[in-house]
């Protein structure tokens, strides 16, 4: 199962990496919590305080890093920002 599907990149979730620190994902509808978290840190390589989910259309995920990691380095990596 590939957890990780895509970064968002629309308005919204910029404004989340420049005030939150918080990098919004489109995860697979089977994928939990725990999955996202292990999934992202180990892409990223970063450590992850809190993750969110919001069930629409499609599952998003709400990933906020750690305040000694910044999202926005994520987001350059992703070509978000």
């Amino acid at each position: 199962m590939n957890v990780l599907l895509y970064p968002l990149g629309t308005e919204k979730a910029i404004n989340k990496i420049e005030k939150d620190n918080i990098i919004t994902y489109v995860v697979d509808m089977k994928a939990n919590k725990k999955d996202i978290k292990e999934t992202f840190e180990k892409q990223f390589g970063v450590k992850v305080d809190k993750i969110n989910v919001a069930i629409g259309k499609v599952k998003k995920a709400y990933i906020k890093l750690n305040k000694n990691y910044n999202a926005r380095d994520i987001a350059i990596k992703l070509k978000l920002v």
